[in-house]
């Protein structure tokens, strides 16, 4: 069984990495991969993880583009999560997310919803390498008694077009997709189902895109068949998986409940570029 879409507490997710890896051995995965978003933190702590409990971890990350104004998350795989330029690039994406949650916060504070926003983000600034999201400004909401769930806070106060919403600024896609490349990673568009818009796919194969995810929780059996057939048409491979965040707010419920067949995973993996051997 093969998860390639998960998330641990270094970004969005609910579940710490070692919490994780168990879920995921108590779920009979035997390849996964923990794709924080815009942060490699605890990819090598998860790969020694993984390995103590007999699982595969594959070097992953979920990296934000940014694209006429719409989010566009670009997935790497097999990424070096020591390579100076990715670190660089991720530096860059981590603080333009610091500088977003507190024009959040004074948004929020300017319609009478004031949250510690220091508090919220200082596990960002501890040098942990951590990258934060807007669902930590929605669970501090719901700890200040303002909303009853972090789903109501997106729906009322932090989704696109509500009262408290800052547009994200970031790289493009193709720029995303090229740092993926020179950290020795392939590159694959998460979730195409959920962003809408085939047309924007040539340009990023033109860009070094590798792969599409196809198998994806908020994907049914046509969308998934429609990607499936689209990379094959278009000479792309295939990832996939659950896109676990725990707690049931996003993705799925639990990991492995997505999950990528054994050939496309090895079609995948095959996309990995060669890297010169060290001299």
């Amino acid at each position: 069984m093969i998860d390639l879409h998960m998330h641990t507490t270094a970004s969005d997710g609910l579940h710490a990495p070692a919490d994780l890896v168990t879920r995921c051995q108590q779920a009979g995965l035997r390849v996964m991969s923990v794709t924080d978003h815009d942060t490699v933190a605890v990819v090598q702590e998860v790969a020694g993880l993984a390995e103590a409990m007999g699982l595969t971890a594959i070097p992953g990350i979920e990296m934000t583009a940014i694209w006429n104004g719409r989010d566009v998350h670009i997935l790497g795989y097999f990424i070096d999560p020591s390579s100076a330029r990715l670190r660089t690039f991720l530096a860059g994406q981590r603080q333009q997310r610091l500088d977003r949650a507190r024009a959040i916060a004074e948004r929020l504070a300017r319609l009478d919803m004031p949250i510690d926003i220091d508090a919220v983000l200082q596990p960002a600034l501890d040098a942990s390498g951590r990258s934060v999201g807007r669902p930590w400004i929605a669970r501090a909401l719901v700890d200040a008694g303002f909303v009853a769930d972090v789903r109501e806070a997106f729906d009322r106060w932090l989704g696109s077009d509500r009262p408290a919403f800052v547009p994200r600024c970031g790289p493009s896609p193709a720029d995303t997709i090229r740092a993926i490349g020179e950290a020795g990673g392939v590159a694959s568009l998460a979730h195409p189902g959920l962003l809408g818009n085939d047309e924007l796919i040539p340009g990023l194969i033109e860009a070094g895109l590798s792969a599409l995810e196809a198998y994806h929780s908020e994907h049914d059996e046509a969308t998934t068949g429609h990607y499936l057939a689209l990379a094959d048409r278009s000479g792309l491979a295939v990832s996939g998986g659950s896109d676990f965040h725990g707690g049931g707010a996003h993705g799925a419920t639990t990991p492995g409940t997505v999950r990528l067949p054994l050939e496309r995973f090895e079609a995948l993996q095959a996309r990995v570029p060669r890297r010169d051997p060290v001299q």
